[in-house]
């Protein structure tokens, strides 16, 4: 199995094969609008313009679990992250990405790329670290999403090369999206 076996629901709620991006790279993120990551919007769209001539795609998957920080339809969060950020990289339905109602795709994502912890060396790891800990002294034990805006980077064949948690550098996002468009 790999992504491209697996079928979501677009933001206007129609069923989108994942094969339809076979031979892309891909960033599938999951956001929120009203997050203290929300800003992670802008380089997003920095890296989506840089490289989407080259075949590389994000996919952004607006997630409520985290704080109710993705409240609003599909098209009120659209709206939002086009007039505030300028997104247009493709954005599908709210999903959930932990516990029994979890999408089949990030339940995927997540088997193949388990939490290997906050990068401790970035601004906001500690932090994130502590308030994971006060929830469940053994957060860093399981394979689930910690919160909004983890990247899953995607190669071309459709296999999950590394996970990015919400306080890593962008610019190591950039770096690893390039070396594997240059490959």
């Amino acid at each position: 199995m790999n992504v491209y076996d697996i079928n979501v629901i677009d933001k206007d709620g129609k069923t989108v094969s994942l094969n339809k991006y076979n031979g892309k790279v891909l960033l599938v993120v999951n956001t929120a609008t009203e997050c203290g990551f929300t800003p992670q919007y802008e380089p997003l769209m920095e890296i989506y313009n840089k490289y989407k001539s080259q075949g590389f795609e994000i996919l952004d998957f607006p997630c409520n679990q985290f704080g109710h920080q993705a409240p609003g339809t599909a098209d009120e969060i659209s709206n939002f992250c086009t007039i505030h950020f300028g997104v247009n990289f493709p954005q599908f339905a709210k999903v959930e990405v932990n516990g029994e109602n979890a999408s089949q795709l990030f339940k995927y994502l997540k088997s193949v790329a388990p939490f290997n912890g906050f990068d401790m060396s970035q601004p906001m790891s500690k932090e994130m670290d502590e308030m994971m800990r006060k929830f469940d002294e053994n957060y860093d034990k399981n394979p689930d999403i910690k919160w909004n805006f983890t990247k899953f980077l995607i190669n071309r064949n459709g296999k999950v090369v590394a996970r990015f948690e919400p306080t890593d550098d962008m610019k190591k996002i950039d770096t690893e999206i390039s070396n594997l468009l240059n490959i």
